[in-house]
């Protein structure tokens, strides 16, 4: 297989409602969406890429890391999934030495959440969610590292309607700068090390003064490459942390600060890619992650499952 094949499987950032529920609130990025390689940008060509999520989770950690719960016998839970098609698109113009890329992901979500604790019950039916667009995305490649820099935004497509138990958007604009590098630890590119980290501010939500605090997102993985880069193993991560407070459009201050402490959560797990192809072209990779999540405080804590097949249109010709 030739050079064009050395790429991880790029898991698209999405709009994603199902995202764990907090007791804070909740913001757009998606943890996990970028693997192994997160910090490289495919070869120029269009992508066609379904995927499927499913988050599971039976804890609620308050801000000390202790679990939440008065009878231990019904515990919270989460339980989402999510549908999306990302299509992105690596042109050949370039621009400071870096191929420019776009990339657009409409995603479905549905989601059913239980408190106990606060006598909450909330489930929704399979729905349009918001939608995820990368109108900017940077990409360059040198001997032994690759590195993306771009911008994207969640557009309020999704149902929401303020105090609704059945919403499947989040009823904001979310706006999130992001950088990564893939490094490569050896002359044959096989054993890469990858980190993106993602910032992300948010408009207020719809027909409020409430506006979710920032958001910084870690992603990335050590991996080993085998096939020129088709398939991979490997070991792949997300860290994710509430930076600023939330804005509740409160108009005085509670005694001692915010109620909450801001959240924080951490994931790690098996990665594995594998390529479909045949002795002279590649149809699709198919890219399967597993996160265990830990080290939460005040949100929920539990395990994601993402299942991704990138095509490249037309299929690339094996050398």
């Amino acid at each position: 297989m030739g050079p064009h094949l050395r790429y991880a499987v790029i898991l698209a950032g999405l709009a994603l409602a199902a995202a764990p529920v907090q007791a804070q609130l909740s913001g757009h990025n998606l943890k996990g969406d970028f693997g192994l390689r997160s910090g490289t940008q495919p070869d120029p060509g269009f992508y066609v890429s379904p995927m499927f999520l499913s988050f599971d989770a039976d804890t609620l950690r308050n801000r000390d890391g202790d679990s939440i719960g008065i009878d231990p016998e019904r515990r919270a839970g989460l339980d989402a999934r999510a549908y999306a098609l990302v299509l992105s698109y690596v042109t050949d113009f370039t621009l400071l030495g870096a191929h420019v890329g776009f990339m657009a992901a409409p995603s479905f979500t549905n989601n059913n959440l239980e408190i106990p604790v606060l006598d909450f019950e909330s489930r929704t039916d399979t729905g349009f969610a918001d939608l995820y667009v990368q109108p900017f995305v940077l990409g360059w490649h040198a001997p032994r590292a690759d590195v993306t820099v771009g911008l994207g935004v969640f557009a309020p497509t999704g149902r929401y309607e303020p105090g609704a138990s059945d919403n499947v958007g989040l009823g904001m604009w979310s706006y999130e700068v992001f950088a990564g590098t893939t490094l490569y630890l050896d002359e044959e590119k096989s054993w890469s090390l990858a980190t993106t980290a993602f910032y992300e501010t948010h408009g207020k939500k719809k027909d409020t003064d409430v506006r979710a605090g920032d958001i910084l997102t870690l992603e990335g993985g050590l991996g080993k490459s085998f096939l020129d880069g088709a398939l991979s193993v490997g070991v792949a991560y997300y860290a994710q942390w509430k930076l600023t407070d939330d804005d509740l459009g409160l108009r005085f201050e509670l005694p001692g600060g915010p109620l909450l402490g801001k959240h924080r959560v951490y994931g790690f797990g098996p990665e594995l890619t594998v390529p479909i192809a045949s002795k002279t072209k590649l149809f699709a990779l198919v890219n399967g992650r597993f996160f265990w999540e830990t080290g939460a405080r005040t949100t929920v804590e539990g395990t994601t499952l993402l299942i991704t097949a990138t095509v490249p249109i037309p299929s690339l010709a094996i050398n």
